[in-house]
Order: C-alpha cells, then sequence, then structure tokens
C-alpha cells in the first residue's frame, strides 16, 4: 500500500487503536490517521486534543500523519490522494457494520480498497466507550490507554463532576 488511511474518532486513543496504527504503519509508505470531528457526538476530547495526542504518541512512526475531518470519509481519502482506508475489527459485530460501510464506500468511490486488520487478542474487548464507563466511575484505565492518556481522561472526567 502506498498511502493508507485509518479514521477513528479515538476519543480516547486505546492501546488498541495504537496496535492497529503500528501495524498499518508497516503496511503502508504514508499512514494518514484521519481523527474524525463527528457533529453528531459530544467527544470527551476535542478534536484538537485527539489530534495532539495522536500526534505525540505516533511521533517515533515518521510515515505517520494525523489530521482531523469531517464529512464524508471517502472525501477526505480522495483529498489526501489515498488508495486505503484501514479499519480494526474485535468481534463479528464489528465485521458486519464495517461491511456495510465499506461496501458503501466502495459504490461512492470504486477506486479506494477497505482493508480489515483483526485487532490483537488482548485487546478484543476493548473500545473507547468502555474506557470512558470505567473512568466515570474513578477506575484505573491504565492497563487500557497509555499514561499520558490516563491522565487527561481522568483530568476531564473530574472536570465533568465540578
Amino acid at each position: 500500500m502506498r498511502k493508507a488511511v485509518y479514521p477513528g474518532s479515538f476519543d480516547p486513543v486505546t492501546f488498541g487503536h495504537l496496535d492497529i496504527i503500528e501495524r498499518s504503519a508497516r503496511m503502508s509508505d504514508h499512514l494518514i490517521i484521519g481523527v474524525l470531528n463527528n457533529y453528531s457526538k459530544t467527544p470527551l476530547f476535542s478534536v484538537e486534543e485527539r489530534v495532539n495526542m495522536l500526534k505525540s504518541l505516533t511521533k517515533d512512526l515518521p510515515n505517520v500523519e494525523v489530521i482531523a475531518f469531517g464529512g464524508l470519509l471517502v472525501d477526505f481519502v480522495r483529498a489526501n490522494q489515498a488508495d486505503a482506508v484501514i479499519r480494526g475489527l474485535r468481534a463479528v459485530t464489528d465485521f458486519e457494520y464495517e461491511l456495510q460501510i465499506a461496501q458503501t464506500n466502495r459504490v461512492m468511490a470504486p477506486e479506494i480498497d477497505t482493508v480489515f486488520l483483526t485487532t490483537n487478542l488482548k485487546y478484543s474487548y476493548l473500545s473507547s466507550s468502555i474506557v470512558k464507563e470505567i473512568a466515570s466511575y474513578g477506575g484505573e484505565i491504565n492497563t487500557f490507554v497509555p499514561p499520558c492518556v490516563a491522565e487527561r481522561v481522568m483530568k476531564k472526567m473530574e472536570d465533568r463532576m465540578k
């Protein structure tokens, strides 16, 4: 793969996301992490905060770039002249959902392929939503996210309680 896009909300970025990022970076000449600014959701972190966290966490991967985007994924992929979209799969339920999106994207943009990577088994249960729920009850999240992310998540949760 020459250039690929790994899109997501990354709210917050987890070890599962980082696993897919590292593997995708090895498979492509240039990997763009597309941080979705989803206007229909209220994220824990702003898009700028998520971009900055990802930039910090991927600074040692020379072929990785982090860019915020809104709108259709196929438009973002085309605008960045990428060849493929990377999607991570944890379970069969992810596949059913992701397959629908991939097929829809294929109809809209037949020149863009979707590549599915199965997550490392040790992260197969992990999602950003689970991390946020654990953190909202004051639970320990260092097993799920890097320490710098855990600190920021816990600070956000504390600020929400004020």
